[in-house]
């Protein structure tokens, strides 16, 4: 059984048991979440599909901790003109572990 659910502006196909790293969400270490934006649903009757969504369909998953992910280094040069920037960004991230699905 696996469910496609929206979050943070990203789809993810999810099965119980994964471990995911998504957007930043405002939830403690150890706490439940509930995504209710599920796509699409697929058991054992077959894949059920949403207009845009799944009436009824959750998932439930643990917030195991927060962090920040690779440095990526963002450089902005102009040549002739002695014009370069360089900045660092750091996307913070959420790690969670799928629970269950409800369908």
């Amino acid at each position: 059984m696996y469910a496609i659910i929206e979050t943070g502006g990203k789809q993810y196909k999810v099965q119980e048991g994964d471990v995911l790293f998504i957007e930043k969400l405002n939830a403690n270490d150890g706490e439940s979440v509930t995504f209710d934006r599920v796509l699409a649903v697929s058991n054992d009757q077959g894949l059920t599909a949403g207009t845009p969504l799944v009436s009824g369909a959750t998932v439930t998953a643990k917030v195991e901790k927060h962090g920040k992910g690779q440095k990526v280094v963002v450089y902005k040069y102009k040549p002739k003109k002695n014009y370069h920037v360089k900045q660092g960004h750091r996307q913070p991230y959420t790690k969670v572990t799928i629970e269950k699905i409800k369908a």
